[in-house]
């Protein structure tokens, strides 16, 4: 994987963990959570994907040609 790629994956990672964590500490999240005890599914698709995008980015740097 290329270095260039990696960077670009970590870079889109942390500003989907950012958007995650403003979904998850939004107003319809904690209402969802006092309703039915859950987050709301757009938060933790933020939060996921987020997650998985900063690990292969973070691959792709040191793992890179």
């Amino acid at each position: 994987m290329n270095k260039l790629v990696g960077i670009v994956l970590l870079v889109v990672g942390i500003i989907l963990l950012y958007f995650g964590y403003q979904a998850y500490d939004s107003a319809a999240s904690e209402v969802s959570q006092a309703v039915t005890g859950e987050t709301t599914d757009e938060a933790m698709w933020y939060l996921i994907g987020g997650a998985v995008a900063v690990v292969i980015g973070l691959y792709g740097i040191i793992k890179g040609k």
